[in-house]
């Protein structure tokens, strides 16, 4: 039973309490971090407590499995079934414990059991005492990727063992450990400039940045907070993953397909947008129609594209029940999935996904690329695309939809891969290691850990007459 909580409180840091806060709202299942870790209670914190807020929310959440692993050996009763707040305030200290050397053990310890109490469960503050001092004293280590199965690979890593036996049956193990690797820490911070000559204005700021790896136009911050710029509050420098940058760049390819240019391209999935706004950029020629089911991601939408006019139409729609029919040159259909390839940027989806989920997540996709190739004109392309790992969601769907209809084929992804060059979209390097993700049916694929993107799929389809 919960008790009435003490007013008059001892201290809890606000860096603590924020990552409290926001690890039982991703308990309970009402909130997902990455907005929360946007949200008004973090950005009120002082940049310190921001910055250690976000790095216990973050760990936890990556670490989890393990965590309660750890926890579990270390009470009394191993079955015994605790509260969330109790669990959270356990994970917390846990965590501090075994990867923050630099935070002291009573720190954690100490707020953690004051995190327990305060959310009213006075009577385990007790017990959440005597685990995490019996952890601190255990001498345990800090997991290593080591396992020599799917099984101890994913006890190591804190993956759930169903996907990490996907990956070592799709991949193999050498290449799923690299993935669970990636998916255990922050993704690089990858900015797009709108012009090269920021990069001096950025360095003014503080910014250090070094070439991206596959595109002329991505950077990665190796110094300094790029968010925090005049540049990034005025949309000259965007934050953007650089595999996602190459998604849109392929879509924007399909536009300029030969010497015919795009007059009109479909954007089915666009929120937040950023690659709506490199359609924009690399076919200024073009109306585009950017679509989103959500409508507050729409009114987001629309503000982050209000500077471009009446370029760009933005329109609340559900992608696979739009009904136009060759009426675009080209369709980017980025679908909704199970991110199974974001999973270093957003490690809760490992503890929200099932593998039952992945077919019913194909049906709505299967639905919006159908909507994309009749949306396109004879000779029109869809660019379809994931941040999925599993086929499921990528080689099926597509081989589905290409099944149904005579009037689809496959594009050559080469093709792609040489004009974006050729353009100057890709470096050379970027090109050559491109050019080695192409799979045997024409499509590509990143994998995390391979080039320091997340884990991507597109592939090319053009309707025939």
């Amino acid at each position: 039973m919960r008790r009435q909580v003490n007013s008059e409180r001892p201290a809890i840091s606000p860096a603590r309490r924020a990552a409290f806060d926001v690890l039982m709202s991703v308990e309970r299942g009402t909130a997902h971090s990455d907005e929360l870790l946007r949200g008004r209670a973090v950005e009120a914190l002082s940049p310190a407590d921001r910055n250690f807020a976000t790095a216990l929310v973050l760990g936890v959440l990556r670490w989890q499995i393990w965590l309660d692993a750890q926890v579990k050996a270390f009470l009394k009763r191993s079955g015994a079934r605790l509260d969330a707040e109790v669990r959270v305030a356990l994970r917390l200290g846990a965590f501090q414990l075994f990867f923050l050397d630099r935070v002291p053990a009573h720190a954690a310890i100490d707020e953690s059991v004051e995190l327990t109490k305060q959310a009213g469960h006075r009577f385990a503050a007790g017990m959440v005492n005597a685990v995490l001092r019996r952890t601190a004293a255990s001498g345990a280590a800090k997991p290593e990727s080591t396992g020599e199965s799917a099984e101890t690979l994913a006890q190591a890593c804190a993956h759930p063992a169903w996907l990490v036996e996907r990956w070592v049956a799709a991949y193999e193990l050498e290449t799923a450990r690299a993935i669970c690797a990636c998916g255990q820490k922050q993704p690089a911070a990858i900015v797009r400039l709108a012009d090269p000559a920021l990069e001096a204005e950025l360095a003014e700021s503080g910014v250090k940045l070094a070439p991206g790896l596959l595109l002329a136009a991505a950077s990665t911050v190796v110094a300094g907070n790029a968010a925090a710029t005049a540049a990034f509050r005025e949309g000259r420098v965007r934050i953007q993953d650089e595999g996602s940058q190459l998604i849109g760049e392929i879509a924007a390819c399909a536009a300029e397909n030969g010497s015919r240019k795009a007059h009109r391209i479909l954007d089915m999935c666009a929120a937040p947008g950023g690659k709506t706004l490199i359609l924009a950029e690399r076919n200024p020629q073009a109306r585009i129609v950017a679509c989103e089911a959500s409508a507050a991601r729409l009114a987001a939408l629309r503000e982050r594209l209000a500077h471009l006019g009446e370029r760009v139409e933005c329109r609340l729609a559900d992608a696979a029940a739009l009904s136009e029919v060759e009426a675009f040159d080209v369709a980017l259909a980025d679908v909704p999935c199970s991110g199974t390839g974001t999973l270093g940027r957003n490690p809760e989806i490992r503890h929200r996904l099932r593998e039952e989920d992945l077919p019913r997540q194909a049906e709505r996709q299967k639905a919006i690329l159908r909507a994309g190739l009749r949306a396109v004109r004879p000779g029109g392309q869809v660019a379809y695309s994931t941040c999925s790992l599993e086929p499921e969601e990528n080689e099926q769907v597509v081989a589905a939809v290409v099944a149904e209809s005579a009037c689809v084929r496959r594009a050559p992804m080469e093709k792609c891969i040489q004009a974006l060059e050729c353009g100057g979209v890709l470096t050379a390097a970027g090109a050559e290691l491109l050019r080695g993700c192409v799979t045997p049916c024409g499509a590509l694929r990143l994998l995390p850990g391979a080039f320091s993107t997340d884990g991507f799929f597109v592939t090319l389809l053009e309707a025939t007459s």
